[in-house]
Formats: structure tokens, sequence, C-alpha cells
């Protein structure tokens, strides 16, 4: 089985890198393979609708985004892990997300999603909903742990103090991996769900 994680974090040891290497120390265990892409540093571009990866299958901006695409591809699941900035995700994040979903015409469907988010204090919540917005309009489950998945720090290294934070990411992470073996069994047993022809209403004709 093969795991997508993205480390949205500017920093190489910061808090949201050490949860993610929490992370990664049970999915190897289980016998996961991990693909990280650290592009917290990159300079991402966002989206400009030019719609051009609907001819070419691959983004205009031939970045990160491209790379990651086959991998994600292939990926039985996606993890991603970012810092809180002002409530919301790292835009480079957004973007990130942004390009990779609409540039990328395989189905997504049954691919598992999870991400992790890290604050000084507060804005996990609205982190968390603006990325699961990504997996939820591709039917891709969403997998939960024992607590919403917020961990707290501010120094580097200091999110290991949050103990319960720690469990959230590791629960978290044996949650995904029971998802994703689960999904293969399923798909492998009874299929996929019948898919229906896709249906489009503007508000506005």
């Amino acid at each position: 089985m093969k795991l997508m994680m993205v480390n949205a974090s500017p920093r190489n040891e910061g808090n949201t890198s050490r949860i993610l290497e929490e992370m990664k120390k049970i999915f190897e265990e289980e016998g996961v393979e991990v693909v990280s892409f650290d592009i917290g540093k990159d300079g991402i571009r966002s989206c400009i609708a030019c719609n051009s990866c609907h001819k070419s299958g691959k983004c205009v901006f031939d970045d990160a985004v491209n790379k990651a695409a086959p991998v994600f591809e292939e990926a039985d699941g996606i993890l991603v892990g970012t810092p809180v900035y002002y409530a919301g995700a790292n835009p480079t994040l957004m973007a990130f997300l942004t390009r990779l979903f609409y540039s990328t015409r395989f189905p997504k469907r049954f691919k598992v999603g999870a991400a992790v988010a890290v604050a000084r204090r507060s804005g996990v919540m609205t982190t968390l909903d603006e990325i699961y917005k990504f997996f939820t309009i591709a039917e891709m489950p969403v997998v939960s742990s024992r607590y919403w998945n917020g961990m707290h720090g501010s120094r580097p290294g200091e999110v290991l103090e949050d103990l319960e934070g720690m469990q959230v990411a590791r629960t978290l992470a044996r949650n995904m991996v029971f998802l994703m073996k689960s999904i293969r069994l399923g798909k492998e047993t009874y299929g996929l769900p019948e898919k229906e022809e896709s249906v489009g209403t503007n508000f506005i004709r």
C-alpha cells in the first residue's frame, strides 16, 4: 500500500514535521510505503483557471504539483500536515491542493484522506475544515481519530509536550491504515458502488 504525505510547514524541524514523523513510523511498521512532499518553502502558484490541464492532463505550471500527481494517482491515501496561519492552512498548501485536485483527471473515489493542523493556540478546526473540502468533493473518505486532529505547540519541538495531541496523531495513523486496508479488501470483494453519470446544475443559466 502507498500513502502520499504532504508537509506544508516551511520549518524542516518544526512541530508539523515532528507529528508527521511520528505518524510515519506507524505507517512503515504496518508496511505502508510513504512518499513525502515537503512544500512549505516552495513558491507554488495558485490556479489561474486557464483549463489547459483539460487538454494536456497536467498543470501548466510544472512544479511540485505535477511531481506529486502520479504519486497521488497510485496512492491509497493522502495525509496533509500544516501549521495554522490566521485560522487557516499555509496558503502554499491551498494552492498546491487546488491545482492538484483540479488538474488531475484520474478518479479519487475511495482514496483515504486525512489532515493534521498545528497551532500555538487556536484555529485548527477551521484549518481542518478547509482541507477536508478537497477530500469530500472527490468522494474520498475522511479518517477520524479519538479527538479532532489539532495539535498545539509554538517553539520547534514543543508539540511533543502535547501528549494528547500526539496520541491523537498516532491513533489517526492506525485508523488510516485500517481504513486503507479495508477499502482495498472491499474493492476486491465487492467492487466500488455504482457511479451515476455526472449532472451539473448551475444557479444562473
